[in-house]
């Protein structure tokens, strides 16, 4: 099957596509390999410090080793000091908050909202699962919301998926009958699910980000690696002028000027502003922000963000650039 086969499309989600996608998440890894800052940290980084356990090699002995970590054998066969360098990697639980409340529920072209935040959080759930984290998530909807604990297993993918489709298909409006919970709640409580040490990857339109928002993203962001991935549709940032445009919530319908240019300036103007106030403050909370559109090739796009790098020669850059 084709990746393309998989790209999001309509008003719900499908669970065998969102199964299927496992196949087009194999050449992703989350996290990229850097080289290590001390001679005794691995090669992920964390927030998470200590000594690691897994023997690596030997080398001469520098100012500034831990003398418990030289090797006496060695020593005494060289008459020269050497010193056991080890690795430490320790796990990264990676844990998904996935928004599926009303507003997501709207597209214009190629599919909704909720369909592509969807999409995205299944091809990192099983990128995790491929590259061996433990992965769990939050999904919430205007009222509810569900957790599946992180486990390293296909199991917790598999449960994940499952309540995603579930919040997704429960979408029938873009308009919440009754007022759903605010992001800054939601994360407040991820604050509890997630251990220390987790990476979070936040997904949603953002519509109701504020400096509560901030608040607690400064929080998480404190204990956890934070990736933030932002959803919306073309129409939201560019309305095409039309002789008329009507809308309807289905109780009531008004028309809107949507070929005055001074209505669409304003109408591109206030998602500007949005999206700037999301950008500044994770600008200023120095977090990733990862932006895209429902009519994005998401597929291609995720993997040149997240594709597996070869590794180069010694001495010879790398010719494929950096995302």
């Amino acid at each position: 099957m084709k990746h393309d086969d998989l790209d999001p499309k309509g008003a719900y989600c499908e669970l065998s596509s969102l199964c299927q996608l496992r196949f087009a998440a194999r050449d992703m890894n989350l996290f990229s390999r850097t080289p290590a800052r001390s001679q005794l940290s691995g090669g992920l980084r964390t927030r998470i410090r200590g000594r690691g356990m897994d023997f690596e090699e030997v080398r001469l002995y520098q100012a500034g080793d831990d003398v418990r970590t030289i090797d006496w054998r060695v020593t005494a066969r060289t008459q020269v000091t050497h010193t056991k360098i080890f690795r430490e990697e320790r796990e990264r639980p990676i844990f998904m908050i996935l928004d599926q409340r009303s507003p997501m529920f709207f597209g214009s072209r190629q599919c909704f909202k909720s369909v592509l935040g969807a999409h995205i959080g299944s091809l990192l759930s099983w990128a995790a699962l491929e590259q061996g984290d433990r992965i769990g998530g939050l999904i919430f909807g205007d009222q509810q919301q569900r957790d599946v604990r992180a486990r390293r297993s296909k199991h917790a993918v598999l449960e994940l998926l499952h309540r995603i489709h579930d919040f997704n298909h429960q979408l029938n409006n873009p308009v919440a009958e009754e007022p759903s919970q605010p992001l800054a709640a939601v994360l407040a409580d991820t604050r509890r699910l997630a251990k220390p040490g987790s990476a979070l990857f936040i997904i949603s339109d953002f519509h109701d980000f504020d400096a509560h928002c901030e608040q607690q993203l400064f929080e998480l962001s404190r204990h956890s690696d934070l990736t933030l991935i932002h959803v919306y549709d073309p129409i939201e940032k560019h309305l095409a002028s039309s002789a008329s445009l009507a809308l309807s919530d289905g109780r009531e319908r008004c028309q809107i000027p949507a070929q005055d240019k001074g209505f669409q300036q304003a109408y591109r103007a206030n998602f500007e502003h949005n999206l700037e106030q999301l950008v500044l403050s994770c600008q200023r909370l120095k977090l990733p922000l990862l932006t895209y559109s429902t009519t994005d090739p998401i597929q291609t796009l995720m993997r040149e963000r997240f594709g597996k790098r070869r590794k180069s020669r010694p001495g010879k850059p790398s010719t494929k650039p950096s995302a």
